[in-house]
């Protein structure tokens, strides 16, 4: 098994993954038809990458299509020429969720060049991190609709092809921030760190992908979702001050998401739908690291959440 010093957090997972083969049954996806939300950069990129490594057949979207569109390193361009270089196959389709329109156009792309999806990964998040009190509303409707609204439409989108072949994998991508901070009192947080929105939107996913798995189970499609067990080292995070950088030892390599996520797509239904977890329980679980550690992992969460149910 593996440990989580066995992976360096400014190491590419692509490379990781290739070169600890050991870890990955390869094929586990083969011709299988895959959407992945947010893989221009971060987590959604190693997802990506994982899932075509193992057989199938992405669709990567994000807005960002060519690298310096966006101030943060990483595009579609990018995520597609890694996995194309090393002989799988994927295609960009440059969206923006938080519009319907744009949630049918990549289902659109989705069957044109693949066909029916099999599978369909909510990875995409848009966060800001602003006190209530201070929130703009139209911030707070466009993170709502990319966190929450546009995995319900996508959703609603996959289960038309999932459904008539009894068959299909959702997996919602979550955080740590679901869980809240428990009653009060309060010690001096006036200044908030602004994260009540994207709490409660994570936390509204987690009830949500419970739900839908009751709903469709009888129709052979799993619904699950997982959330890092620590802060993943990412453009993101580095950008918000989640970690210090990509060395920050309080990190949890990429893999471990792109792994757990690859779990809950392809594990037979009645060993994993409706299933709220984190990325280091999921992994110990199935033997495949030792010595989890994070949110999860060793019962003392603190406060209250969905996730913990």
């Amino acid at each position: 098994m593996l440990g989580v010093n066995d992976f360096s957090f400014n190491e590419p997972v692509f490379n990781v993954i290739v070169q600890k083969r050991e870890v990955v049954n390869m094929g586990k996806l083969s011709e299988k038809n895959i959407i992945v939300t947010g893989a221009s950069r971060g987590i959604g990129a190693e997802i990506a990458k994982l899932f075509a490594l193992e057989g199938g057949n992405v669709v990567c979207a994000a807005r960002t299509l060519l690298e310096g569109d966006h101030p943060l390193e990483g595009s579609l361009q990018k995520t597609v020429k890694d996995i194309k270089e090393s002989g799988g196959k994927a295609v960009p389709a440059a969206v923006n969720i938080s519009l319907p329109e744009d949630c049918q156009k990549l289902f659109d792309i989705a069957r044109s060049e693949f066909g029916p999806v099999d599978v369909l990964v909510n990875n995409a998040a848009l966060t800001y991190f602003i006190p209530v009190k201070h929130y703009p509303i139209n911030r707070w409707m466009r993170s709502w609709a990319v966190n929450f609204h546009a995995p319900f439409i996508l959703s609603q989108l996959a289960l038309e092809d999932m459904i008539d072949r009894g068959s299909g994998n959702i997996v919602n991508i979550s955080s740590r921030a679901a869980v809240g901070p428990g009653s009060g009192p309060y010690g001096d947080t006036d200044s908030g760190h602004g994260g009540t929105c994207y709490g409660a939107e994570k936390a509204a996913l987690e009830r949500f992908s419970q739900g839908l798995a009751e709903e469709v189970y009888s129709h052979g499609i799993t619904v699950n979702c997982v959330s890092p067990s620590q802060v993943v080292p990412t453009p993101g995070t580095v950008f918000h001050n989640l970690v210090s950088g990509f060395e920050d030892p309080r990190g949890e390599p990429p893999f471990f998401m792109a792994q757990a996520a690859l779990l809950l797509a392809t594990e037979p239904i009645d060993k994993v739908t409706g299933k709220v977890t984190y990325s280091q329980q999921l992994l110990s679980e199935y033997g495949i690291i030792d010595d989890p550690k994070g949110t999860g992992t060793d019962g003392s969460i603190p406060g209250s959440g969905y996730s913990q149910i």
